[in-house]
């Protein structure tokens, strides 16, 4: 039996916690799908065509059980359209730990054969979030080494900063 795992998020844009949660989850599941939520509430700086092919590019080199997707809707009713057993959650602070548990409650209540895994962020990124990468980026401030180099590379010609 293949143990599958959905990582959902919105990964605008991925960052280095993004790809050590991935990396880590790989070692414990046959296969990882980075699932990327389509929520058209969101006003987010890349498509959702270019962070899928953003994920692509940094996935698919390092980590061949890996694989990107979308998805909208209920994400235990995605997990299991493709057969998942858990879904992964990084946490980074108490205050994620909170809303996450919550909503793995829901998602038990909703689809109990779903298990989610809480994985805790590496200390190096723990106060990373995609919000905040792209608040000190549109300021100026330097996000090298917080994202991968791609994602600086993409930023700088989505917005024209150099």
């Amino acid at each position: 039996m293949t143990r599958r795992a959905i990582y959902p998020g919105t990964f605008d844009p991925v960052t280095n916690g993004h790809v050590d949660i991935i990396e880590r989850a790989c070692q414990l599941f046959d296969e990882v799908i980075v699932a990327i939520l389509i929520n058209p509430g969101k006003n987010p700086m890349f498509t959702l065509d270019e962070r899928v092919g953003i994920l692509n590019e940094v996935l698919n080199s390092r980590f061949k059980q890996a694989r990107v997707d979308t998805f909208e809707g209920l994400l235990v009713d995605y997990a299991a359209q493709q057969q998942a057993h858990a879904i992964v959650r990084g946490i980074r602070a108490i205050s994620d730990y909170e809303y996450e548990l919550q909503m793995a409650l829901m998602n038990r209540r909703l689809n109990p054969s779903v298990e989610t895994v809480f994985m805790m962020s590496s200390e190096d990124y723990s106060y990373v979030s995609s919000r905040l990468i792209k608040e000190v980026f549109n300021l100026g401030g330097s996000v090298s080494g917080l994202v991968p180099d791609l994602v600086i590379e993409r930023m700088r010609a989505k917005s024209k900063i150099k």
